[in-house]
């Protein structure tokens, strides 16, 4: 199968096939501007020179013929990248078990089907055949076929050691630390001249400028990577000036971020008391050191944007607290000056002697009481002294006198009220009801 061929195979040569001014029966160099045809370029790779070249399509459709002689063949490995969001079609990366080396693997119909089945880390084995994209000359595996072998390798091992330090407490809530609000100093870990490393430091400046740096270089793939990132982590650690750490990287196969899945990097994370966050790779992926860590960022630039403040916002926070402030100042003063305005316009303020008008009022209808109560008091005695001063009249010897009747008394002053008591010529003294008569008895 021929794809990507630019060549007109019924082209001949323009001008007769010779180039201007070249003598009749000599061989001309070939333009190489223009399509040549097929008969007119070496037949063989030997049989090429720097005057007479093979088109880079004819080299590629050279290999596709050699490589679609292939045997179909089985292959095993583990799945590292799987995409079969498609229908119809998959697109794998299967890597070898003991080296790191990685094929494509591509197929359609039946094979996509079967393959939608599997995940990232599941060792399989797929038969196909070996093929040529010409377009881009580059080789990949045409599957038909695809079968899971065992629970996974590097995958089931890295479930094992999440269990095992699960187990002991190093992903638990209780262990994160809280972010600072506002940092400082930013510790970065980050591989040399990396794009992870200017997409945290572009982001962090664009947020909050005034903060500072301290970068680490590391490795972040590979057999040097753990004990680099353990290193960065403690050594950061130790730097009373930074704030909180950033481990970043950008995205990569599952094979490639498996350094951050070491049990060292994750005890390193779970032990870093400077609060702690990762960056690896992209939404998708995911190590360890994640649940290690005191915040998982989907992207370094996610990880910027959640470490800083956008000052942005901060101002807008700080403009509305001043809003704020002044309304409510102004809410309370205009409430003091109303409640101001209603004392001053009181009648007690305005007309202060209103204040006296109720206890003027208790004291008038006192005394009004006080004077029934007393006038009551002196009639009833009035009326008592009359009743014991008519009694006392009715029984006084005045009143015997009144009636006509006299008291006749001895010299000596005895009353006498026996005439056998008198001897003649004894003095006697008659009271009557006016005046007093004195005689003397016959």
């Amino acid at each position: 199968m021929v794809r990507g061929m630019s060549y007109d195979m019924n082209a001949t040569m323009r001008g007769g096939g010779y180039a201007a001014g070249a003598a009749p029966g000599s061989q001309p160099a070939p333009d190489l501007s223009r399509p040549r045809p097929l008969d007119q370029l070496p037949r063989l790779a030997a049989d090429t020179t720097a005057e007479n070249p093979w088109p880079v399509s004819v080299l590629s459709q050279k290999f596709h013929t050699a490589v679609a002689k292939w045997p179909a063949a089985w292959i095993c490995g583990q799945i590292t990248e799987i995409n079969t969001r498609r229908a119809g079609s998959a697109y794998l990366t299967v890597r070898d078990d003991f080296e790191d080396i990685a094929i494509s693997v591509s197929g359609w119909r039946a094979f996509a089907a079967a393959a939608s089945r599997f995940r990232q880390g599941d060792r399989v084995v797929i038969h196909g055949r070996a093929d040529i994209w010409v377009k881009q000359t580059r080789l990949s595996f045409i599957g038909d076929d695809i079968r899971k072998i065992g629970a996974g390798g590097l995958k089931e091992q890295i479930d094992e050691l999440r269990r095992k330090l699960k187990g002991e407490g190093l992903f638990d809530a209780e262990r994160k630390v809280p972010l600072p609000e506002f940092p400082r100093c930013i510790g970065l870990i980050c591989a040399p001249q990396a794009r992870a490393e200017g997409d945290v430091v572009t982001n962090v400046n664009l947020r909050w400028p005034v903060v500072r740096f301290k970068i680490v270089h590391a490795h972040v793939q590979g057999a040097q990577c753990p004990p680099d990132i353990i290193e960065a982590i403690r050594r950061l650690d130790a730097d009373p000036e930074v704030d909180v750490i950033i481990v970043a990287r950008g995205g990569g196969a599952f094979e490639d971020l498996i350094g951050f899945s070491d049990e060292g990097v994750v005890r390193a994370a779970a032990a870093c008391v400077t609060p702690l966050v990762s960056a690896i790779g992209h939404e998708d992926d995911w190590t360890l050191i994640d649940l290690a860590a005191d915040l998982r960022a989907s992207t370094p630039t996610d990880a910027a944007k959640k470490v800083v403040p956008d000052v942005r916002e901060q101002w807008q926070l700080v403009d509305n607290a001043v809003r704020q402030m002044r309304m409510r100042v102004s809410a309370r003063v205009d409430g003091e000056i109303r409640l101001v305005e209603g004392y001053a316009n009181r009648p007690s303020l305005t007309r202060p002697l209103t204040m006296l008008e109720p206890h003027q009022r208790f004291i008038d209808d006192a005394l009004a009481r006080l004077d029934i109560g007393l006038r009551r008091i002196v009639d009833d005695a009035s009326l008592t002294i009359e009743k014991r001063h008519a009694s006392l009249t009715a029984l006084s010897p005045q009143s015997t006198l009144n009636r006509g009747y006299a008291v006749v008394q001895r010299a000596d002053g005895g009353v006498l009220d026996d005439a056998s008591q008198v001897r003649p010529g004894d003095e006697l003294t008659l009271t009557l009801r006016k005046g007093v008569v004195t005689a003397k008895a016959d």
